[in-house]
């Protein structure tokens, strides 16, 4: 591993604007990463890193590969920005830990997102089946959302993009295109879902208009689910998450279509949840954490957000459920940054994107005597 202290410049934007110098320590754990996606710790510390062209890679904490599995997910389809995404390890799994894997499913000229569970066991993953499908189908290769959550109840968020072609649908109660859903770990739906009982309505459905949710996190402290999404040319968004609430997309928008057109003249509309937090510029938000670890005390309880057009991983200082502050870190990398996630050992874990990505531990600098 290669390991270095470096010296960053936090840019503090908020009700004013300071630089500030604060030394931590960055580690390579693993390298030759192709477009890495996500991340989780298994039960003995070490971790799954999943990378979206079909393989799941096993590394120890120290960066050592101990498996890679190309696992046999039910009608896998790699393009673009589809293929293998989020791996999730829920909680109150047994020996041989449940996993499941959100990825994209079909092929070019019909596709969606699906979710798969398995079991992980000596180095594989068995038990492969697939327990849920959004519905429509649709074209193109872009926008699928596809980070998951576990709530306190065991049941899971699973979020899902608008298609991109088919932004429209993220207003149409009876599909899944721009929606956050909520399972039960094994594919079923909660009794307790807000339009479950409500005619028109996809029964799975948790909140909608959502544009492409590519980060979601549940604040235990707070009781809150934290999300952001990614908005077209400006407006991205970070979102508190409420059952059965619409959060506009894509009637009511802070952002520009990418010819320049205008999407909507509406940057908020009735009965519609506007963002606690945005940016325009667009910095592409990925991963998100919310910071629970040990290392960083001045941390507990910020988000922390990995951006990919923004190349950088932003932190969010969160006071009762809202920003106060935001500092960006690394961009010193000059990378697009995949995910981020906080480790067992109280690290922060980020995983950068590329055909050559690395995966990286970022603690606070040794202090030496002198």
């Amino acid at each position: 591993m290669k390991s270095t202290i470096k010296t960053v410049s936090l840019l503090l934007l908020g009700a004013s604007l300071q630089v500030l110098a604060v030394p931590y320590q960055l580690t390579t754990v693993a390298e030759d990463l192709n477009y890495a996606w996500s991340l989780a710790f298994l039960p003995d510390n070490s971790m799954l890193v999943t990378e979206r062209t079909g393989n799941i890679k096993q590394f120890t904490a120290k960066g050592e590969l101990i498996a890679e599995v190309s696992p046999a997910l039910p009608e896998l389809y790699v393009a673009a920005q589809g293929g293998l995404l989020e791996v999730l390890l829920p909680d109150g799994a047994d020996k041989t830990p449940l996993v499941l894997l959100s990825y994209v499913c079909g092929d070019a000229s019909a596709n969606t997102l699906c979710l798969a569970s398995g079991r992980w066991q000596q180095q594989q993953l068995t038990d492969i089946r697939q327990i849920f499908k959004a519905k429509p189908y649709r074209q193109g290769a872009a926008h699928y959302g596809g980070r998951m959550v576990q709530l306190p109840d065991s049941s899971i968020l699973l979020t899902l993009g608008d298609g991109f072609d088919y932004r429209e649908q993220a207003q149409n109660p009876a599909n899944h295109l721009g929606k956050i859903v909520r399972l039960n770990p094994d594919g079923s739906i909660p009794a307790d879902n807000p339009f479950v009982l409500q005619a028109g309505y996809a029964p799975e459905i948790y909140s909608l208009g959502h544009r492409n949710v590519q980060g979601i996190v549940w604040d235990n402290t707070q009781q809150l689910i934290y999300s952001h999404e990614h908005g077209p040319r400006g407006g991205d968004e970070l979102n508190i998450i409420q059952p059965g609430n619409n959060y506009g997309w894509p009637v009511a928008t802070r952002g520009i279509d990418y010819t320049g057109a205008r999407i909507s003249p509406f940057r908020h509309y009735p009965g519609m949840v506007e963002p606690i937090w945005h940016w325009s510029p667009s910095i592409a938000p990925a991963g998100m954490t919310l910071y629970q670890g040990s290392l960083f005390s001045d941390w507990q309880g910020d988000l922390f957000i990995t951006a990919l057009a923004g190349k950088a991983l932003h932190h969010l200082n969160i006071e009762n459920g809202k920003v106060v502050s935001e500092q960006l870190l690394l961009t010193g990398l000059n990378s697009r940054l995949r995910d981020v996630r906080t480790g067992p050992d109280g690290a922060l874990y980020i995983l950068t994107d590329g055909a050559s990505g690395e995966l990286l531990r970022l603690t606070p600098a040794q202090q030496t005597g002198g």
